[in-house]
């Protein structure tokens, strides 16, 4: 069904949501002469798209379910300082996806999503520069280089290894292996518990929330019309049009981030879309990194954001709605603490919570949905921002044509 060509070429078409995916998709749209309307329940950028750690690193984009998630065990992911939480009082839904996604954390399975990514990750970047021109005002930056940094040198290993099976999916990634010294020689914000170090090359970073309002600045010099704090409850169908708040339209494309289903699950999209809540703050820093620097053992992701480095971290299975948790950002705080050399980490600004859409076999939904004039575009997880634009093309370039992308067809929502 995902391939059907559709009624007719959408002329007039509504984007509920205001994020990296929702506006790269308008974007995309406009590019094919199509008129545009986004809704967002919120404001521009307020979902996952505003606190995050703002890379953009298709090199190593891969299947959030792998093997050694499952090493945490039960009593790691009860416990608040993991960097995987579970809450003990996990409903019935959570303990579904999470059956789900234990049940795709084996070699095989990992191996074969990571297949099927290798094909947008490698035209990740280039979207990036499709949107990259005089009107969007906002711009990537170069990781030069990004840096993983280590406080045992054989912990290194487990990166290294995951980069072996990236390369055997098809999938180039270009690293060096150095010292402690030489890492601390490029970012001296680097203490000297750090002993080893990877430098991975080509990839990128932004300012999530500048880039994402500067994309929406940028659709509405356009034409497009947003309406945020415009909550969509429903998507009505028939073979006249699409109704969205009353409004009729040719096609509407939902990318709603975690609160996907709300509007899918009506529609066909049966896959579970759970919320993996990532924190982040930013902290004053004596020396700010150039680019960015991730501790993998620790599983927090430090990026320099407006003269302030923003620490970013955690992956807690939770609701979308749940407050913010104080014990999370201690966590974070505390696991990069021994890592960074002059770092004000008591006095942090812009605490946030946000939630990423996660599938339980780590592969985003994308396409159109039982009916031909609905769309969805959602589930990246981790890679909503990496992969917001090149998912925006590669969907505009199905509405529009009626066919679907290679890259696109593992992606079915319909799956």
């Amino acid at each position: 069904m995902s391939h059907r060509i559709p009624l007719d070429r959408p002329e007039r078409v509504a984007v509920v949501g205001a994020g990296m995916v929702g506006l790269s998709t308008a974007w995309f749209l406009q590019e094919h002469g199509a008129d545009i309307v986004v809704y967002d329940r919120g404001d521009v950028a307020s979902g996952s798209s505003w606190g995050n750690a703002g890379w953009l690193t298709p090199s190593i984009v891969t299947p959030l379910p792998e093997p050694s998630v499952l090493k945490y065990g039960m009593r790691a992911v009860l416990d608040p300082s993991s960097p995987v939480y579970v809450p003990a009082s996990a409903s019935p839904r959570l303990l579904r996806f999470l059956a789900r996604f234990a049940g795709n954390c084996t070699q095989a399975r990992w191996k074969r999503a990571m297949s099927t990514l290798v094909d947008v990750n490698e035209q990740a970047l280039g979207a990036f520069e499709e949107l990259e021109n005089p009107e969007l005002g906002v711009r990537t930056e170069e990781a030069a280089p990004l840096l993983a940094a280590y406080r045992d040198r054989g912990a290194r290993e487990v990166l290294v290894e995951e980069f072996r099976h990236i390369e055997r999916s098809g999938q180039r990634v270009r690293y060096d292996l150095i010292d402690g010294e030489e890492a601390r020689a490029m970012e001296p914000a680097l203490s000297r518990a750090v002993v080893a170090a990877i430098r991975i090359e080509g990839q990128r970073f932004l300012d999530p929330a500048a880039f994402v309002h500067g994309l929406a600045e940028a659709v509405t010099r356009r034409g497009v019309e947003i309406w945020t704090g415009s909550r969509v409850r429903t998507v009505d169908h028939d073979r006249r049009g699409v109704w969205v708040n009353g409004e009729r339209f040719d096609a509407v494309v939902i990318a709603t981030g975690a609160r996907l289903p709300e509007l899918a699950r009506p529609l066909g999209v049966r896959r579970l879309v759970q919320a993996g809540r990532g924190y982040s703050f930013t902290v004053a820093v004596e020396h700010l990194p150039k680019g960015p620097v991730y501790f993998p053992a620790e599983r927090v992701a430090c990026t320099p954001v407006d003269g302030r480095l923003r620490l970013a971290g955690m992956m807690e299975f939770r609701s979308v709605d749940a407050p913010l948790d104080r014990r999370r950002i201690e966590a974070v705080k505390n696991a990069a603490a021994p890592l960074l050399l002059g770092a004000d980490l008591e006095d942090r600004q812009h605490e946030w919570v946000g939630s990423r859409p996660c599938t339980a076999d780590g592969l985003p939904l994308v396409g159109r949905t039982r009916s031909p004039r609905v769309f969805v575009a959602g589930g990246h997880g981790m890679w909503g921002i990496t992969l917001g634009p090149v998912t925006g093309k590669l969907l505009a370039e199905q509405m529009m044509t009626g066919r679907t992308p290679p890259a696109l067809r593992a992606f079915d929502p319909l799956r």
